[in-house]
């Protein structure tokens, strides 16, 4: 069985080869085309768009592995069914279970590297991506964050109704000590803005109400400069603030931002998420797409090579709608973002159990 071990393997990895280059190549072919004319009004050459390249390159590469695993899977079970490989394998006493350890290998080997490459090397090639991006094709972000909740420490809270990134300033904001479950001290300001030489905020047109046992205190003025635990890229509102995270980096800015009570931490424990659930997809997708292509067809391989393909698509299309559905809503979001996975194991069971043995 090794013999057979090998020669699926070296299949398996020679076709992914070839299919996530050819896919890699086209899609970068297809940006630049896209992105052709901006390249020209900017004049941009070979020592911007070289770098960024690189970078978009090894995204696509890690952005379609699920599916190119999915994609080989089918092409090379295929082909060894045509030939009648796998009908002479199964004949000769091998289970279809350790027909599928090969594959399996091939699969865990790819999507470890994918992970590794996601969780700690990809983040320095997204952060060179998304600022090129950022300042030559989107533009810098300039969106605003409504009704931001923020615990600085154990007693100081910190609300603004709206911030704006684009100049690190907001609006309505009102800052409250609390102790033992009674405000101490409430300060309202109409303004809040970032002073980046000093590393202060300053509150503008601001009141103060100290509560202690002689009563209420009430002061107020033009303009305070306060320090607090607090920087502008902590309000975290860069919507691909996540793609340039390592894993580590991901997990620490989630424990920041929970510690500050931030109203948009969803978002970046939906990403970590879908970090950890990338393997398993591949994975699901590999053994769907033995039992897909593993039976010989009359009509040639066609109808299966479709059949894979739609499944491909599908899931594909559902695993966008339940990230997305994950960052919207803010909850549940493993079991939202695990859906796609475990439907597909279900539909790779099924389809496993109607396959002729």
């Amino acid at each position: 069985m090794k013999i057979l071990d090998r020669y699926i393997l070296k299949k398996f990895f020679f076709s992914f080869l070839f299919v996530v280059i050819t896919l890699t190549l086209v899609i970068t072919l297809i940006d630049f085309t896209e992105k052709t004319g901006i390249f020209i009004q900017h004049q941009l050459g070979y020592s911007e768009l070289i770098p960024y390249y690189g970078a978009y390159m090894l995204f696509v590469i890690n952005f379609i592995t699920p599916i190119t695993v999915f994609i080989t899977t089918v092409f090379v079970t295929l082909r060894l069914a045509q030939h009648t490989e796998i009908i002479a394998a199964l004949s000769s006493g091998v289970s279809f279970l350790r027909l599928l350890a090969p594959y399996m290998a091939g699969a865990m080997v790819i999507v470890l590297c994918s992970f590794s490459l996601t969780g700690w090397f990809l983040a320095k090639a997204n952060s060179k991506r998304v600022a090129f991006e950022t300042e030559y094709i989107d533009g810098p972000f300039r969106g605003r964050t409504q009704h931001l909740h923020i615990r600085l420490d154990a007693t100081h809270y910190l609300y603004v109704e709206r911030y704006r990134a684009y100049n690190h300033s907001g609006t309505n904001a009102t800052l409250e000590t609390i102790e033992d479950n009674q405000l101490i001290e409430k300060v309202s300001a109409r303004r809040l803005v970032w002073l980046k030489a000093e590393e202060k905020w300053r509150l503008q047109d601001w009141m103060r109400r100290k509560i202690d046992d002689q009563g209420e205190q009430v002061e107020q003025g033009t303009n305070l400069d306060i320090a607090l635990d607090l920087h502008p890229d902590d309000f975290s509102i860069n919507p691909r603030l996540y793609e340039t995270l390592t894993l580590p980096e991901l997990n620490r800015h989630i424990e920041s931002l929970k510690n500050k009570g931030a109203d948009n931490v969803h978002t970046f424990l939906t990403e970590k998420y879908v970090r950890y659930m990338t393997p398993f997809a591949a994975i699901i997708l590999t053994f769907i797409g033995v039992v897909v292509a593993a039976r010989k067809s009359r009509g040639g391989m066609g109808p299966q090579l479709a059949a894979g393909f739609i499944l491909a698509c599908i899931y594909i299309a559902f695993f966008f709608f339940a990230k997305g559905v994950a960052q919207a809503k803010g909850t549940q979001l493993l079991l939202t973002v695990w859906t796609p996975n475990i439907v597909f194991t279900i539909i790779g069971i099924t389809l496993y159990k109607l396959l002729p043995q």
